[in-house]
């Protein structure tokens, strides 16, 4: 499945939802999966925007990835495990999305993300932008990194699906 395909799956997910099981959170801790959609178009788009970096560099960068970003890449995703980001108000998605707005994100994300998929090849590869956890990434590794992201959330989703009330 291509990373468009993907997303458009969640699209398709989403449309089927209510609000009210967008927004349900099942116990304290947990994510609702309008909050797990929010995080998501929010990474993809930070994900895209180091991509306009990249490609705005100018300069090659020598310095490479952590050990963790070259097992990463080497991997082609992240571990099929439960990743606790750090507490505080930049990693408490919202709950109060609608719909249209994360239907909204996801598009936006599709359409930044088919018109780097047409032009990465061109950015020099050692034009690069820093990650925190996986270090100096290029254009076409941060661009990977948005299909990694929501392949990696497809454990979440379906963990939360099966905690829906459906009336």
């Amino acid at each position: 499945m291509t990373d468009e395909e993907m997303i458009e799956s969640y699209k398709n997910c989403l449309q089927a939802y209510s609000l009210e099981q967008l927004r349900y959170i099942s116990a304290q801790g947990v994510w609702s999966l309008s909050q797990m959609y929010n995080h998501m178009i929010l990474t993809a788009l930070d994900y895209l925007v180091h991509v306009e970096i990249c490609a705005a560099a100018g300069e090659e960068q020598t310095l490479g990835k952590t050990e963790g970003g070259e097992l990463l890449f080497k991997r082609g995703g992240f571990p099929p495990i439960k990743i606790k980001l750090p507490d505080g108000p930049e990693n408490s998605p919202s709950n109060s999305d609608s719909k249209e707005d994360l239907m909204s994100g996801l598009d936006q994300v599709l359409l930044k993300l088919k018109e780097w998929k047409s032009k990465v090849d061109i950015v020099n590869p050692n034009y690069k932008a820093n990650h925190d956890g996986f270090g100096w990434l290029n254009a076409r590794e941060w661009l990977g990194l948005v299909g990694m992201h929501f392949r990696h959330h497809l454990n979440q989703k379906r963990e939360l699906e099966q905690k829906l009330v459906y009336r």
